[in-house]
């Protein structure tokens, strides 16, 4: 890649378009509830809970979403009920690289391709979190995969999310509850992971709700930013 990268003619970023990095990933699996401080908010925040009561990642499981609800950065979130509420939720994204089963804690890493920046987003409400988080475009994937030996440690990774230039979220991996390993050997027990199979790790404290027309600013330490819009027309 740095000999390509030598040779080849460069583009400049803002004149392209910026795809999802994973193109078709046969499962987009979610955590929900894998920092402590988002399982307070959670708790504190009826429109969150619906009179549900958050306790332990492995009380609650992991979750699917629909992968046609992946879009890259460039396009836009476009949110599907102008009377409900939409949150955002920032994600560092785990895209595996070998076929896992069952795979042990102790050599979890083994089998990852690469990260992203994930924003899962979310429409509040009673229904099961594979129905809320499965809308188009509702699984942002980029800007691009950092490959993993470019970041030996996942779980020490700022990262952060601001709406219209306002910091909503901002966190550290370290306070993930199932770190990268444990969720690689939790998804692993249950699911065959084939490579591009992308895992959402969770999001920390500050979700909250987006409008049409708002800029979302991500970032991951070691990854990169993107900037995502939120389409104008409701619905559209």
């Amino acid at each position: 890649m740095e000999e390509i990268a030598a040779r080849g003619k460069a583009t400049p970023l803002g004149e392209v378009r910026l795809l999802s990095p994973v193109a078709n990933p046969g499962k987009i699996i979610g955590a929900p509830i894998n920092y402590k401080d988002h399982i307070a908010e959670a708790n504190a925040d009826t429109q969150i809970n619906h009179g549900k009561t958050y306790t332990e990642l492995d009380k609650f499981g992991l979750f699917l979403k629909a992968n046609s609800s992946l879009i890259g950065c460039s396009d836009e979130v476009r949110i599907p009920f102008a009377d409900r509420r939409t949150d955002h939720e920032v994600e560092l994204a785990v895209v595996i690289g070998r076929t896992a089963k069952r795979v042990p804690r102790a050599s979890a890493l083994d089998y990852v391709l690469g990260y992203c920046i994930g924003l899962d987003m979310t429409v509040r409400g009673p229904e099961f979190p594979t129905f809320r988080k499965s809308p188009d475009t509702f699984s942002v994937l980029g800007p691009w995969i950092v490959t993993k030996d470019e970041i030996p440690q996942p779980n020490q990774l700022d990262l952060s999310i601001r709406v219209n230039g306002e910091t909503r979220q901002a966190s550290n991996t370290s306070y993930l509850i199932f770190d990268v390993e444990r969720l690689i050997e939790y998804a692993s027990a249950m699911y065959t992971l084939y490579p591009g199979d992308v895992i959402m790790t969770g999001t920390p404290a500050g979700v909250g709700p987006v409008a049409a027309g708002d800029m979302l600013e991500a970032t991951v330490a070691g990854v990169g930013t993107m900037s995502v819009r939120i389409a104008g027309n409701a619905g559209g």
